[in-house]
């Protein structure tokens, strides 16, 4: 396996994978049946073809989101990266090492100490303490009762359900009880975590809140995390990169920025119709050189890194006549952003959004 660009070796790569559902699955690899669509294959043969030679790279500590439609093969997807499906034919590298070729007790080990999984629906025991949930795969890995107590403690402080050690499933609403699945998976500390839509059956507010926790504990432990979602909206805020999923195929990868600004075909630019511009754009896309300015003076401008949202740009501006200042995390400046470079793309993004839905209802 080949390392990026930087010299490094992707946390996660992916090579050609294929997942078919039915009979002789290697035929329907073969050149005869490459132009045929995933409907056709099913019509004709009646195999399903989940995945569709997927190739990809996930960095230590990004957020990876996959994103798609139900069918999409998006959860099987997930689960071949630690063969809980096995696949049709590829290979799934995991820090080096390729998965395809693991033994039992090899997997057994990935499952246990470098990956964790949550799933959407949670999976908690109901007869266990929240405690001892969280502490059930410490349990299983030999971890002696004081130690595995001592880190579910921490793990349960850290996702917001301090005080809550001695409840039961039941007592808990469905946000918390995805929390306590969040901790069991934190709680041995894996490299990689799996999630497969694991919000996606939560109220819209308890689920933004669970987003909102899920941002801050990656800037915290700076997880690598692959996400599985069907909503647009989730993948946009919580994503580094997202892959968009149609047909079993990746139809494009990218930031969330790139998503919404360059979408690569019609199918995309329907996903992403409507979306403002101004929530994925950075402040970098819209700064001014620094010119001349000296560090005192632009130490006194409000400030923020080059990825901030154009939108939340907005309170920043309001409280001061003064520009910008987009800053690098070494602290250098990068460049300015002037009210009217503000006030400009926001209104272009707005006029934009109007023009998309006036042409939608013609």
């Amino acid at each position: 396996m080949e390392s990026n660009g930087n010299g490094s070796t992707p946390r996660i790569s992916v090579q050609g994978m294929w997942k078919i559902f039915g009979d002789d699955p290697e035929r329907l690899m073969e050149p005869e049946w490459q132009e045929k669509s995933k409907d056709e294959i099913q019509e004709e043969t009646g195999s399903v073809v989940a995945l569709r030679n997927v190739s990809f790279d996930v960095q230590e500590g990004e957020t990876f989101m996959v994103m798609g439609l139900s069918g999409s093969g998006k959860s099987t997807l997930v689960r071949c990266l630690i063969r809980l499906i096995e696949p049709t034919a590829g290979e799934v590298w995991v820090e080096g090492e390729d998965v395809t070729g693991f033994n039992q007790k090899q997997l057994i080990d990935l499952r246990r100490n470098k990956t964790a999984m949550v799933f959407q629906h949670f999976g908690l025991i109901p007869h266990l303490k929240v405690i001892d949930n969280v502490a059930w795969g410490l349990e299983i890995r030999g971890m002696d009762r004081a130690s595995r107590y001592e880190r579910a403690v921490d793990v349960l402080e850290k996702v917001g359900l301090a005080g809550w050690e001695e409840a039961y499933s039941g007592e808990l609403s469905g946000g918390m009880q995805q929390r306590v699945g969040l901790a069991r998976a934190l709680a041995s500390d894996p490299d990689i975590l799996l999630m497969d839509e694991p919000f996606s059956a939560l109220d819209p507010l308890i689920r933004r809140g669970l987003q909102d926790e899920l941002i801050r504990l990656q800037e915290e432990l700076h997880k690598t995390l692959v996400f599985i979602t069907h909503d647009l909206e989730e993948a946009l805020k919580l994503g580094d990169r997202i892959a968009l999923m149609h047909g079993g195929e990746f139809i494009q990868v990218g930031t969330p920025e790139e998503i919404v600004s360059l979408p690569e075909d019609e199918y995309v630019g329907e996903f992403v119709r409507g979306i403002s511009k101004t929530r994925v754009m950075g402040a970098a896309s819209i700064m001014e050189e620094p010119n001349d300015l000296t560090a005192s003076e632009y130490r006194t401008y409000p400030s923020c890194p080059p990825e901030m949202p154009i939108d939340e740009l907005v309170p920043l501006a309001a409280e001061t006549d003064l520009p910008i200042a987009v800053v690098a995390e070494e602290g250098g400046l990068l460049g300015t952003v002037s009210r009217t470079a503000l006030l400009t793309s926001i209104a272009e993004s707005q006029k934009s959004q109007a023009e998309e839905v006036s042409s939608t209802f013609k």
